[in-house]
């Protein structure tokens, strides 16, 4: 029998959804909506198709000690909602400074759920961070938008390699001082 690693980290509270660790009993609903090619398509590093393995392994690696990434699971389940959502991430960087990422489910697309996380997640700023970064991939108005409705501010273009599409993907980059 294994044990469970628990993630020490904070969980962080909304009025809809709680912002929590990961746990492997969420690999189905992640596995679930990271196959769905405009999930996949919207990130870096989510393949598609969706190979088995890759989230069991995800979750092993945002649980793990050390880590240079904090993964929380968007989880409505105190209003009656899915335990999972969406994710929302924060990667270390130098200069104490983090990158913002996440994904939101589609079933829950257009309810202002990735708005509220990134926010929660600023205000509560786990890491201490002097300042957040984030990328949006051109195509993904939606998601240019949280930003910007976060307080992010835009900094430029670039591009980045998107596993889904197989193609360097352009994006915006924001970032936001705390």
């Amino acid at each position: 029998m294994q044990m469970e690693t628990i993630v020490n980290h904070p969980v962080i509270e909304t009025e809809r959804f709680d912002l929590r660790p990961l746990r492997r009993s969420d690999q189905g609903l992640i596995e679930l909506y990271a196959s769905d090619a405009r999930v996949a398509k919207n990130t870096t590093s989510i393949p598609h198709p969706l190979p088995p393995g890759v989230i069991e392994a995800f979750i092993g690696r945002a649980t793990s000690d050390p880590r240079d990434m904090e993964c929380w699971a968007m989880d409505g389940s105190k209003t009656g909602s899915d335990e999972v959502m969406g994710l929302i991430t924060l990667s270390r960087l130098d200069r104490n400074q983090s990158e913002v990422g996440f994904w939101v489910a589609p079933a829950f697309w257009n309810t202002h759920l990735a708005s509220d996380a990134v926010l929660a997640l600023v205000a509560a700023n786990p890491l201490n961070n002097q300042a957040m970064f984030a990328t949006v991939f051109q195509d993904n108005p939606a998601s240019a938008k949280v930003m910007t409705n976060a307080g992010f501010v835009y900094l430029g273009d670039a591009e980045t390699y998107c596993l889904a599409r197989d193609a360097a993907v352009p994006t915006w980059t924001y970032s936001r001082k705390l």
